[in-house]
């Protein structure tokens, strides 16, 4: 070993590593399937970062370069066989199946530096420092685009739903204005952001129509539109449950409450709509209905069983939309220190639909409705 402790003392205490590699598990029973250790740049100081998988997880650990010498010493021991080490001078590969007697080999350097940055700054659709008319005139900037950091949070989801709209985007029609609709819009700042996205970035013609049962709410933010001239955004008074159109490209439900993101995705679904993005909340009618056996002892605390039901909720609405014919993925929004209700439905519709796999979705919905004795607004949802 004394020969790897100073392989690793000589590499940990310079600044040529690139990255090492540990594979090759010792022990079946071990969780730790790989690690890596590269460089990291931390407050202006040269720090080493290890990132252990473990499964699904990856654990990330920051450490010194003593202790990343001592920490390349205690896997090749104790979790794995095989090092492969890239350095700016030369590659070394370590193979270790007797942790006391390693090989250790040499060749030329096949890896340059990366970027030793650990704080990469991310790149928003609107940046920050780059005047956004409505992100002012909504206070969460300042008149020079800096973002006020007590707004920062929300800067962030603004630019989250951007990234999640971008990504669905390709998804609607190309050749006609486009019209969403956005279900209990509240103070609007997505409404708006959706404005920009599509007249500013996208260069697309959309009429957006955001809805709420809040008239002061709707009047300021009609308000706000006409002031920044974002023609074909109006904002109407009315009940989610009672609203109805021809048509929607496209159906935005975030934080309505209950049973009303049902009456919204019911909506978008007869609407033929491309692309549902919603984000459930207060979610409190299964919460009466459920009734199981098997699962009593873990019911009867209020807690878990309102959390339960919140996931048994959209896990049938999800079953629902596949059964109506669409793509559904249940993803993270917003980090949960902004808001516990952070998990969107997103929906495109299949061209063409699958029937059968339709069939088997709207069979799992009905097995699973069954089995915990529920009957949810959702069902009302009409599928293929």
């Amino acid at each position: 070993m004394e020969q790897l402790e100073k392989l690793f003392t000589d590499i940990f205490s310079g600044a040529e590593l690139v990255r090492a590699i540990f594979s090759g598990k010792r022990r079946k029973s071990s969780s730790c399937s790989r690690a890596v250790i590269r460089p990291v740049m931390l407050s202006g100081n040269l720090s080493f970062q290890a990132e252990y998988t473990e499964g699904p997880k990856v654990i990330h650990r920051n450490m010194s370069g003593t202790e990343a010498a001592e920490e390349a010493l205690r896997p090749v021991a104790e979790e794995f066989k095989q090092i492969n080490i890239f350095t700016l001078s030369e590659d070394i590969q370590v193979l270790a199946a007797k942790a006391d007697r390693p090989r250790i080999t040499s060749g030329p350097a096949t890896k340059g530096m990366p970027s030793l940055s650990h704080d990469k700054k991310k790149r928003y659709l609107i940046p920050d420092g780059q005047p956004c008319d409505f992100l002012i005139r909504l206070g969460v900037m300042d008149q020079s685009g800096k973002v006020y950091k007590r707004h920062y949070s929300k800067f962030r989801q603004i630019n989250r739903f951007l990234e999640i709209t971008d990504d669905v985007f390709p998804c609607l029609p190309e050749d006609r204005t486009l019209k969403i609709i956005d279900f209990g819009c509240g103070k609007a700042y997505l409404t708006f952001a959706l404005w920009h996205y599509l007249h500013a970035i996208k260069k697309r013609k959309a009429e957006i129509i955001g809805l709420d049962l809040k008239k002061d709410v709707v009047a300021f933010c009609s308000k706000v539109a006409s002031d920044l001239h974002y023609d074909g955004l109006k904002f109407l008074i009315g009940d989610i449950a009672k609203y109805s159109d021809d048509r929607a490209d496209m159906v935005v439900t975030l934080h309505a409450c209950d049973t009303a993101t049902d009456y919204a995705l019911i909506n978008a679904v007869s609407w033929q709509s491309k692309v549902i993005l919603s984000v459930p909340c207060c979610q409190h009618e299964l919460f009466k209905q459920i009734s199981n056996p098997i699962h009593q002892p873990m019911l009867k605390h209020g807690i878990l069983k309102d959390r339960f039901t919140e996931y048994l909720t959209d896990g049938l609405r999800g079953l629902k939309l596949e059964a109506a014919g669409y793509d559904v993925a249940m993803i993270e929004f917003t980090s949960l220190e902004h808001t516990a209700k952070n998990i969107m439905i997103k929906a495109i519709k299949k061209e063409p639909a699958d029937p059968s796999q339709a069939a088997r979705a709207q069979s799992e919905y009905e097995q699973l409705r069954d089995f915990y004795h529920v009957h949810p607004t959702i069902d009302g949802l009409q599928t293929i």
